[in-house]
């Protein structure tokens, strides 16, 4: 992994992006200047974030463009922690459909689901993103939100 800050050890960012099932916020640049942020699912394999698109989505597009982006993956509910940073996607084709059946197998629990089958339908024009971070930076307020006993 690259640079990690916050109370989080290399180790517990690792743990924390294998156990954690939300999907991860993505932003990316529009040619208009404001950002575009999106959910996706997502795995982590090697330090970096893969999630799965159809190729001709508007964020595969955007990514094509300009691959600087920025990420987040954390709980919606309390207490509140996860990883954020910036990162560069790149876009792996050939790794489409490999990474569309890791994140079905994450979310949903396997490619049996008629969400699952309907996604693999249209694996053939699936692409992988890349999601590398540039830095990490981990953000637990678990301890501040606790309830006084």
């Amino acid at each position: 992994m690259s640079r990690i800050r916050g109370p989080w050890s290399e180790a517990e960012v690792g743990a924390f992006l294998e156990t954690a099932v939300v999907p991860l916020r993505l932003g990316c640049q529009r040619p208009s200047g404001f950002p575009l942020v999106l959910s996706i699912w997502f795995v982590h394999e090697a330090g970096a974030l893969w999630c799965a698109t159809q190729a001709r989505s508007r964020v595969a597009r955007l990514l094509a463009d300009d691959p600087r982006c920025g990420f987040e993956v954390a709980a919606d509910a309390p207490p509140y922690r996860g990883v954020r940073g910036p990162a560069e996607a790149t876009l792996v084709p050939e790794r489409g459909e490999a990474v569309l059946r890791a994140v079905l197998a994450r979310y949903q629990g396997g490619v049996e689901s008629p969400l699952a089958r309907w996604l693999l339908a249209r694996a053939a024009s699936e692409v992988a993103l890349r999601i590398a971070p540039l830095g990490w930076t981990s953000f637990d307020y678990t301890p501040r939100m606790r309830t006084p006993a």
